[in-house]
């Protein structure tokens, strides 16, 4: 279990929210975003943590969108952490990033083609953050005990473990579900990422594809397992979006999925004491 804020992930309590834009995209639309978020979760009584990346350093094609500029995007982060007060999450990609981007987030997140990188994950434990490992797409979920405990010997105790899918043949992804469960047996708060699990990597022109149809029942489905975490990239219109626009939910689906996974995250947790 982790405290952050006035709230707490794992051990059995109700389940966290981790969503935002999938990139910073501008001052604007990421300040509208973050407050439509906020008013969504404080209606529902949800936790709320704010994710965007600063940089998207994994792009298929080397034309695709990455940055407004570190320190400008880190800017914003932190106007919305500071005016909505939201902890803020963001990716790392480097040992370097690390403790500039701890001057702005409460969590620091190794991006899933990273995970194994021993460097970056000891530089996000030094910072003393919340660090969320994205189990990578080629990663059996009872390896990531060693990618947490390379956090761990740094003597931060704060990680969490994210399923995202795995590779499925060509272009595709699958979640499997006892992966979930897998990887809270080894005792960290566990999240599902249910919109990078309904990617087609590259299985667009020059772009990652998806089928933002299936976050609904990928979502259902891992809260019915157990989840201690669901991650959401949202956009205002995904089909504008700067990153991943083949697989962000459309904002004004949120509070819907939401209110079913609230249901259920309720049902499980209370009749069958899922801790």
């Amino acid at each position: 279990m982790i405290g952050l804020k006035s709230f707490k992930i794992g051990g059995g309590h109700p389940i966290v929210l981790i969503a935002g834009p999938c990139v910073i995209e501008g001052r604007d639309i990421t300040l509208r975003t973050a407050e439509y978020i906020q008013k969504v979760t404080q209606r529902l009584k949800m936790p709320f943590i704010f994710k965007s990346s600063y940089k998207k350093a994994n792009r298929t094609s080397v034309d695709s969108f990455m940055t407004l500029g570190m320190d400008e995007a880190l800017k914003i982060l932190a106007e919305v952490k500071n005016y909505l007060g939201v902890p803020v999450l963001t990716d790392i990609h480097s040992e370097a990033e690390a403790e500039i981007a701890a001057e702005v987030a409460d969590v620091l997140q190794i991006p899933a083609f990273l995970c194994r990188q021993t460097e970056i994950l000891q530089a996000a434990g030094k910072t003393g953050k919340v660090v969320n490992i994205k189990k990578g797409q080629f990663m059996a979920p009872e390896d990531m005990k060693h990618q947490a405990r390379k956090v761990e010997r740094t003597g931060n105790k704060k990680v969490m473990l994210t399923e995202r899918g795995a590779t499925f043949g060509y272009h595709n992804l699958v979640v499997d579900m006892r992966s979930i469960q897998i990887m809270r047996n080894l005792g960290y708060p566990v999240i599902l990422d249910a919109t990078h699990s309904v990617q087609l990597p590259s299985g667009g022109k020059n772009e990652t594809a998806g089928q933002p149809q299936f976050i609904f029942p990928i979502a259902r489905a891992g809260t019915a397992v157990g989840l201690d975490g669901l991650f959401i990239e949202t956009h205002p219109n995904p089909k504008k979006a700067l990153s991943d626009s083949g697989s962000q939910l459309k904002l004004d689906l949120l509070e819907k999925l939401l209110s079913e996974v609230i249901a259920l995250d309720k049902i499980v947790k209370e009749k069958f004491e899922i801790k």
